[in-house]
């Protein structure tokens, strides 16, 4: 039977260590996740990635000046309002996010190594249904 607060208790756990795992490009969780945001969702106006991000509009907008000054977003004219403008991830952002998911992928295949053939099968088939509650949630957040 589902312990839906043990399911918590552990997708905690594991999401702590998840997002830990990789050492290269420390960067704060909230430059990690307008990076991770951008690269999955695409342009975005600052008053979104304020609202996906749950910070205020000075702090993605100081979050944002610091990405474009290092050269991991752009913002561009929003094509049909003219007082909005679109953040924009770029290639160097997108390889921050692809380096440190490689990074994740490596070392997650080595604790997925030291489990049994049991363990591995039991997380496999959980996948469709961790991903489906994924889908349920964004279907009623969006």
């Amino acid at each position: 039977m589902l312990s839906v607060a043990e399911l918590t208790r552990v997708m905690e756990e594991f999401t702590r260590m998840h997002i830990r795992l990789p050492v290269a490009q420390r960067l704060s969780f909230t430059t990690l996740s307008v990076l991770h945001t951008l690269a999955a969702r695409g342009p975005l106006r600052m008053t979104e990635l304020a609202a996906d991000e749950q910070v205020t509009q000075p702090a993605i907008t100081q979050t944002v000046t610091k990405l474009e000054q290092e050269g991991r977003v752009e913002r561009h004219p929003h094509p049909t309002d003219r007082r909005a403008v679109l953040v924009h991830v770029t290639n160097a952002g997108r390889t921050v996010v692809e380096s440190r998911r490689a990074e994740r992928t490596a070392r997650l295949t080595e604790l997925a190594d030291q489990l049994t053939e049991e363990e591995r099968t039991a997380i496999a088939m959980a996948l469709p249904a961790l991903k489906r509650i994924v889908e349920l949630n964004q279907q009623e957040t969006s």
